[in-house]
């Protein structure tokens, strides 16, 4: 008999019974039914009932064991009678009579339960992660990740990409986040830099020759959390293609993602995957993260509302270049509704949320009043509303109320419950614009740098910078942000003027891009990529609110990893040798 098990602890079945077997495992629960007293044991596999009566030795052992030790049983497999059978676990039909059991691991009182899905707070289950890993949920999500990637990989190799593996210690380069440095002790003063992403090296990887890259790729943000993104680390499913188009991308790309998300889920999956403008998702949908499982279309109405009767409106729009949009309100024919509606923006930071309500044949309320029948009734019609319906207006500049209105939309969409459930609707977000102003009016990159804008170097001499598009892209699935992705600006001459418009001279890119322009000079094919994120694909599949729940040791909203306790103090033999000097933390204003 092997020194630990016969069996894992999800294996034993009828066809067992009567058979010695030994199982190790931990302590899962224990109940005491007078004469009896029940351990299921549980290992990675599953949990198998095991029992010894009051008269055993064994007995003894068992009875003060702690939940969560580990422990050896040996003994017989019987058959439960018919009403003992437990039929949520594979091995409910059959228990182990204990002979004989050795604890091999005693454990402390815990700080949390493990056969329990209580939530214990983030601080805790994140400092006893391990603790956190073997409860159920957990362990699933861990699985199911590893099975995805799996099945990503096996998916990558049939449609004839080839993994490499990219430098992790790098050059730091201006990539939209904050960098995390490693100091460089055989060149004092100089530091590497943890890659954001493989960005330059996979684009080396094509003008190297090689046709089709893929990679699992663990990058480095010092960026703040969020739900749908983990502080510090995370990785991607990142990929480049030689000798592509936009639609080459989307060709490849969709099996893999769509595929994957039909071997996990039980839910529906619309193919071909919806295709938005930047333009349009920002106007219909107030965001470029656009979740289409809520019908809800906004509309503009600026040109209703320019000049009319509802002088707020109107004089926004003629002194303030303000705009509005127009967000149906199904079933939301009521003053109450109006009112929360009213509420609830002023909680967003607005001055409020005007209203008309339709009903009876007319429309109701003071911008219906100042507008009359006819222009509302426009507004009933370009919106699509009829009796019992209402209408909310955001009116500002085009920022401020896009993002209103997208807000609005969902709020009105789930408050309503008329969102789709058990449905993926998967969106491609195409023609971004390639420039944006800043805050203090100044352009700037919109998005990748590194994209090609459409029409090429002919567009960035003649076209306004905010008016040219980019060969930019992004997947969004259920309103979260899987991957951008782009058609790569390969061209020297095309990447100096993109530069140069966004303020930044060829002396910047030789020196802060130096191994990619120099790369460039010498032949460089027309390619493109994406990278969807590991991290969120999974979060998604496994239906949760956090993405700390799919991964295995995550830091906490602070970038701090709890259990390891980093980021830690360096002891200053260490910082001497890397010639570093300590200094007192700035204070913040």
């Amino acid at each position: 008999m092997h020194l630990y098990r016969t069996h894992n602890c999800n294996e034993l079945r009828e066809k067992n019974v009567s058979e010695a077997v030994r199982l190790s495992g931990w302590v899962h629960r224990k109940r005491d039914h007078g004469g009896l007293l029940f351990i299921d044991v549980r290992d990675h596999f599953g949990i198998t009932q095991c029992v010894t009566d009051i008269e055993s030795d064994v007995f003894k052992i068992v009875e003060p064991l702690r939940v969560e030790s580990v422990v050896k049983i040996t003994g017989e497999l019987l058959k439960r009678s018919d009403e003992t059978i437990n039929n949520k676990i594979p091995t409910g039909a059959v228990e182990v009579r204990i002979k004989e059991i050795e604890i091999l691991s005693s454990a402390d009182q815990l700080p949390l339960q493990v056969n329990a899905e209580e939530d214990s707070g983030e601080e805790i289950r994140l400092r006893y992660r391990y603790l956190d890993l073997r409860r159920e949920r957990i362990h699933k999500n861990i699985m199911l990740r590893s099975s995805v990637i799996q099945s990503i990989r096996r998916r990558m190799v049939d449609q004839g990409f080839t993994e490499f593996q990219t430098p992790i210690l790098t050059a730091s380069s201006p990539e939209g986040a904050r960098d995390f440095l490693v100091p460089a002790r055989l060149h004092p003063g100089k530091f590497y830099a943890l890659p954001q992403a493989p960005q330059q090296f996979k684009q080396l990887i094509m003008v190297s020759g090689f046709d089709r890259y893929f990679q699992i790729a663990p990058c480095f943000r010092d960026e703040d959390s969020r739900a749908d993104r983990s502080p510090g680390e995370f990785y991607q499913l990142d990929l480049e293609m030689s000798f592509v188009e936009q639609e080459d991308v989307f060709q490849a790309v969709e099996p893999v993602i769509g595929g994957v998300f039909e071997e996990f889920t039980k839910q529906t999956l619309e193919k071909p995957f919806a295709r938005l403008t930047y333009s349009d998702a920002m106007l219909y949908y107030g965001t470029d993260k656009p979740d289409l499982r809520n019908p809800i279309k906004i509309a503009d109405l600026t040109d209703i509302f320019d000049g009319a009767g509802f002088s707020i409106f109107a004089n926004l729009i003629k002194n303030k270049n303000a705009i509005v949009r127009g967000i149906p309100g199904p079933k939301c024919g009521s003053r109450s509704i109006a009112d929360r509606m009213n509420s609830w923006a002023q909680g967003e930071g607005a001055a409020g949320m005007g209203y008309i309500i339709f009903g009876d044949g007319e429309a109701k309320g003071p911008v219906a009043g100042a507008l009359g029948q006819e222009k509302s009734n426009e507004i009933k019609e370009r919106l699509g509303l009829q009796d019992g319906d209402a209408a909310f207006f955001a009116c500002s500049d085009e920022k401020d109320a896009c993002e209103l209105a997208g807000k609005a939309r969902i709020k009105i969409g789930n408050d309503q419950h008329i969102s789709e459930k058990e449905v993926f609707k998967f969106c491609w977000i195409i023609d971004f614009p390639m420039y944006e102003l800043d805050d203090k009016g100044k352009i700037e990159f919109s998005h990748n740098p590194f994209s090609m804008p459409q029409g090429g170097l002919e567009a960035l001499n003649n076209e306004d910078p905010l008016r040219i598009k980019a060969w930019q892209y992004d997947l969004v699935c259920n309103g979260v942000e899987l991957s951008s992705g782009a058609i790569r600006n390969h061209l020297p001459e095309v990447m100096y003027k993109a530069f140069e418009i966004a303020g930044y001279d060829q002396e910047m890119v030789d020196t802060n891009f130096s191994g990619m322009i120099s790369a460039f000079k010498f032949g460089a094919p027309p390619h493109g990529g994406f990278a969807p994120g590991i991290d969120r694909i999974v979060m998604l599949i496994a239906n949760e609110p956090n993405i700390r729940e799919v991964i295995l040791f995550p830091m906490n909203g602070k970038a701090e990893d709890l259990l390891m306790g980093a980021p830690s103090e360096i002891a200053d033999e260490q910082l001497k040798e890397l010639q570093i000097k300590k200094i007192k933390p700035l204070k913040n204003n």
